[in-house]
Formats: C-alpha cells, sequence, structure tokens
C-alpha cells in the first residue's frame, strides 16, 4: 500500500509551494503513523497534521498485537475523523477541542489537519499536576459532558472508552477468575443501560491535555478523540482522576472533586440550556461512579495484571460496586 505524499497533499490544499514541516511532535501508538507539526508561510500559520499510516508489521507494546487490536485501531481513528468533523464545532470556549482544518483519506490512511492549540494560546503539557490543574481538567469534563447530553451520535462509538468489555474479549478471556470476572458483564450492561448517557472522550489521561499559557485562565483544552462515544460522565471523570492523582490523594479528595464535577456539571447544563432534571442525573452517576473503577479494573487484570494504576483505592472501589451491584441491577 503506497503511502500518502503528506507535504505535497498540504501543498496543493494550502496552496503554498513553500508549506513544510517543523517538527514530529509525536508518533502513534504501536507504529500506526505520527503527529507533526507544519507552517505555511503565506497564510502565517502553523497546524497539526496527525497521519495515519497503520504498519505491515503491527508490534504491541504489551504483546497485544492481535487482528482485533487492529481493527479497533483502524476503527479508532475513523471514529476520530467523525468527531472532528460533526461535533468538534459544538464546542467552545469551556471545553476547547482543535478545529479540523483539513482531511484526507485513501484506503486505510488517513490525514487530518487540526488546528494548532500552541499557536492558540495552549502550549503547555504536563506529566504531573496540581490539584488545580486537576479541578481544570474536572471542569472541562463537566462542560463536555452537558454538551452532549442525550445526544444522538451513530457515527461514532456506540460505547465510549477503549477499554469496554466488548471490544476487550482477548484480555477478558486470560483475566484470572474470581468475583470481578464474574460481574464483568453486569457491570458492562449497568453502565451501558444507564438512563443518562452522554459522550464521553474515552481517553481522558493528562497527556491529552493542553494547559494554558496564561496562569490565571479557566480555559483547558483536549486532543485525542479515538475513543469517543456513547456512555455516563463519571466514566471520564474516574478514569482522569486514576491517571492524575495517587491513591492517597485519591482517598482524601474523592468527595471534594465528585462535588466539584457535579456543581460544574449543573452550570454547564444551565449555560448549554439543557432542560433535565439535575438530581436524577447526579444520583445515577454518583452511584456508577464505583462501577466505572471496577469495569476498568476488570480491564486491566486481564491487559497488564501488574498495572501501575491498581491500587487500594481502585479495590475499595470494586468492593463496593461488587456490593451494590445486586441492589442496582434489581431495581432496573
Amino acid at each position: 500500500m503506497p503511502v500518502i505524499d503528506v507535504l505535497a497533499q498540504l501543498k496543493q490544499y494550502f496552496e503554498d509551494t513553500s508549506l513544510h514541516k517543523l517538527q514530529t511532535v509525536q508518533s502513534l501508538w504501536s507504529g500506526y503513523g505520527d503527529v507533526s507539526r507544519y507552517v505555511s508561510p503565506r497564510l502565517d500559520t502553523t497546524f497539526i497534521v496527525k497521519h495515519i499510516s497503520p504498519p505491515k508489521e503491527q508490534v504491541h507494546p504489551r504483546g497485544w498485537n492481535t487482528q482485533t487490536s487492529h481493527q479497533r485501531k483502524l476503527q479508532s481513528y475513523q471514529v476520530e475523523a467523525n468527531f472532528y468533523r460533526g461535533y468538534a464545532s459544538l464546542c467552545d470556549d469551556h471545553c476547547v477541542v482543535p478545529k479540523l482544518l483539513a482531511g484526507f483519506s485513501q484506503n486505510q490512511q488517513q490525514i487530518l489537519v487540526l488546528q494548532d492549540l500552541d499557536q492558540a494560546g495552549f502550549s503547555v503539557r504536563k506529566d504531573q499536576c496540581t490539584l488545580a490543574d486537576v479541578k481544570l481538567g474536572i471542569k472541562w469534563l463537566a462542560y463536555f459532558h452537558a454538551r452532549f447530553l442525550q445526544q444522538d451520535s451513530c457515527d461514532l462509538w456506540s460505547v465510549g472508552t477503549y477499554w469496554h468489555l466488548a471490544t476487550r474479549q482477548d484480555e477478558f478471556k486470560v483475566m484470572q477468575a474470581g468475583k470481578l470476572k464474574d460481574a464483568a458483564q453486569a457491570l458492562d450492561t449497568a453502565l451501558n443501560h444507564a438512563r443518562f448517557q452522554t459522550l464521553v472522550h474515552g481517553d481522558a489521561k493528562l497527556a491529552n491535555f493542553c494547559f494554558p499559557d496564561i496562569r490565571d485562565t479557566n480555559r483547558l483544552a483536549a486532543v485525542d478523540f479515538q475513543y469517543v462515544g456513547k456512555g455516563v460522565g463519571v466514566k471520564d471523570l474516574a478514569y482522569f482522576l486514576g491517571a492524575c492523582l495517587n491513591q492517597d490523594d485519591l482517598f482524601n479528595y474523592e468527595q471534594s472533586l465528585l462535588d466539584e464535577y457535579f456543581l460544574h456539571l449543573k452550570h454547564a447544563l444551565y449555560h448549554y440550556q439543557i432542560d433535565i432534571d439535575f438530581m436524577p442525573l447526579q444520583k445515577e452517576w454518583r452511584t456508577l461512579y464505583p462501577l466505572v473503577w471496577a469495569d476498568f479494573y476488570r480491564f486491566l487484570l486481564g491487559w497488564s495484571p501488574g498495572h501501575y494504576k491498581i491500587n487500594p483505592y481502585m479495590n475499595k472501589q470494586t468492593d463496593i460496586a461488587l456490593a451494590s451491584l445486586v441492589n442496582l441491577m434489581g431495581s432496573r
């Protein structure tokens, strides 16, 4: 399969023969392409180009280089393109996402040309964060979830997040037998059949957030929408908190950060003029919060049972989830 000549495509599209590549920002997971920054002297602007080009031989860092994994990645990039084309423009300054400037595809290859968030004032990336940073991420998630609450999204993942059970059967098969494995389908059903659904980012880790250059702003931007799809908002919230906080901070700040999220969610629903009864929504998603942790724990036990994210807080949330599952399913 011939590789798309990215530079030639961009020069032609932007009508700039001086257009050139500045740098490779990062490689995509498992060698599926790269993200690079280009500059157009004619337009006096830079932009980000995500070039998806599946490798001839698939190599996965943890050995999951199966045909199932390959097809999931291909679908994820198509979903991301769909999100940028059909949904990104609906986001505002409360949940900033890059604008799609152009898109090309050929066979299994894709090129997404996106707004350069560095140039838009979001040039800071973090591998460690303060509590204030965490709260900024929580606000972004709350507004994103409010914006897409109860909306149809048939061209995205029917179930958002990269770890949900239907797409992780290989990992589930090798998971050690036990109570969590026995409850996996019930957990999945409870989350997928919740009354209140929105779009979840699906991979809301710290690396996918771009922080502002100016310290006193409360705006934040997010990238990487490969696993965006339908789900309960606390899927993103639990995953984000687990990515940012250690186990002690998770125990210490759990309630205050949950309260922070739902306060922003309430304000966001008012901001977007979404007519919905907030109290049942909050009650349902608070109840499902431990189930999200248990569901992610299920994935980790099959995918990487020694993973550093497995800790006493995750264990506690899983115990709460398993104990509440019987009552939760019985009330449906």
